[in-house]
């Protein structure tokens, strides 16, 4: 006769599954129009079928950037993750490059804020 199986056995913790390798790509911002969300332009080359010559292609990718700290015309490194919206299925992994035109802007922004803060109030 077989032995009755216990109905409430030790639990024991789950083994943590492997996670598969995400896709990594890297493209440029095109629109920072949406909070926390960026339009990033990636593009690729990829031989015609019949002539072989190379074509360049682009694949539209929207992107979720929780600090919102990218701008248009930045290069950025960006992740495949879980689905976050109807269209959002990547998210921002780091800046490699800034577009220039923001650094100059930044800079005098925080040059204006860091003289702002030393000056006295005007007294009356």
């Amino acid at each position: 006769m077989s032995q009755p199986t216990p109905t409430n056995p030790a639990k024991t913790p789950p083994t943590p599954r492997p996670r598969g390798r995400r896709k990594v790509e890297i493209g440029s911002v095109t629109s920072d129009k949406m909070d926390k969300t960026r339009r990033v332009e990636v593009s690729r080359l990829v031989p015609h079928p019949k002539y072989g010559k190379y074509m360049k292609r682009r694949t539209i990718c929207y992107v979720h950037d929780e600090r919102n700290e990218t701008r248009v015309g930045d290069l950025v490194e960006i992740m495949e993750t879980r689905p976050l919206s109807k269209q959002k299925r990547w998210r921002l992994v780091r800046i490699l490059r800034k577009a220039p035109a923001h650094e100059e802007a930044d800079a005098r922004i925080a040059a204006a804020e860091g003289q702002a803060q030393s000056d006295p109030p005007p007294a009356e």
